[in-house]
């Protein structure tokens, strides 16, 4: 029995049927799956696994128990999220999903290693298909304001939810320019553009607002969309507490847009993202601190291409997709320059 199976048949029964299981593109250290489940009396299941790879060890980000316990904090907040079905931690310890949580059946075994089972939502993440089919004309002129309320919602979410590493101390997130440049000067590489951006940004930083819930990876590609607009909010792995606007930020990041000339993840304006963001409980949205946050993503993301492609260039992951991003790089130094003037 597989790993997808002995998971599925862990959290509905040992006589339950997995007729169809797929894995999906993306992830190098986590898998992801799509497959059905079918219990005695027919009814079928339509969900979603996400789980480490074998002997994969966790990355920086949030762990997938910890990913499950987030999703389900915003889906309490009314964040549109997955339903979570079930999910576990790492085999040492029990799985996280209590009796409530989990379908009849008898109590949860040890596996193989951590996983979070979820939903399945129709609906679209590819940002090109989001931003030009016919099939998502009406739903485009809705996205900015959905997202809006999407992040407010999440701004709601108790900091409790963090994982300890993620919100201590709770009060006081860590600074995202040190933090950055940190980063940078581990590549070893001269950027003088992001070291103008880094000085920039430093002497022109906003006042720091109270600490919540940042998703940390707010965009159009981490979003499912349907005809009527969005239906879910994906990868809460990067969530930590934070200044708020940082992901009203990092939504507007140019690399989102897709080639769209839209600022708000090529599908909207900001103003339309910031009034209903406001109108559903968002603190009021300073634009010169929400175009600070858009210059920090800009930098931000421009670093990680840079430490994408010295992974391919040094050794440590052979990858086109990898030294591809290389490109971006210099791209956001371009898009920089156009920000900072």
């Amino acid at each position: 029995m597989n790993r997808v199976e002995a998971i599925a048949r862990e959290v509905y029964g040992p006589d339950a049927a997995v007729p169809y299981a797929i894995r999906l593109t993306g992830g190098a250290s986590r898998e992801t799956w799509a497959l059905d489940v079918v219990v005695p009396g027919g009814d079928r299941h339509e969900l979603v696994l996400r789980l480490d790879g074998p002997g994969a060890a966790l990355e920086a980000g949030t762990g997938l128990a910890e990913e499950a316990r987030l999703m389900r904090a915003a889906a309490e907040a009314g964040v549109p999220v997955p339903h979570v079905v079930a999910a576990a931690g790492p085999p040492a310890g029990p799985p996280t999903d209590s009796p409530t949580s989990r379908p009849p059946g008898p109590p949860a075994r040890p596996h193989a290693g951590p996983y979070v089972l979820m939903s399945r939502i129709p609906g679209e993440t590819i940002p090109r298909r989001i931003l030009r089919d016919e099939a998502y004309r009406e739903a485009r002129p809705k996205l900015a304001a959905q997202c809006g309320r999407a992040l407010a919602a999440i701004h709601r979410m108790p900091l409790s939810c963090l994982p300890e590493t993620a919100s201590a101390p709770q009060a006081v997130p860590g600074d995202p320019l040190r933090r950055w440049r940190d980063v940078l000067d581990l590549t070893g590489e001269p950027h003088p553009v992001f070291e103008l951006a880094l000085r920039r940004l430093a002497a022109d930083r906003p006042p720091a607002a109270p600490a919540a819930v940042v998703h940390g990876d707010f965009r159009n590609g981490n979003l499912i969309v349907g005809p009527e607009g969005v239906r879910a909010v994906l990868d809460w792995e990067l969530a930590h507490a934070g200044d708020p606007l940082e992901d009203l930020g990092w939504l507007c990041v140019k690399a989102w847009r897709f080639g769209s000339p839209l600022p708000v993840g090529g599908f909207g304006g900001y103003a339309e993202l910031t009034a209903a963001y406001e109108e559903a409980g968002g603190r009021p949205v300073d634009l010169d601190a929400l175009r600070w946050w858009e210059t920090f993503g800009v930098l931000k993301w421009g670093i990680i291409c840079v430490m994408q492609t010295m992974r391919h260039v040094r050794g440590g992951a052979s990858s086109v997709e990898l030294a591809a991003l290389g490109r971006r790089a210099c791209q956001n130094e371009w898009d920089l320059l156009g920000l900072l003037t």
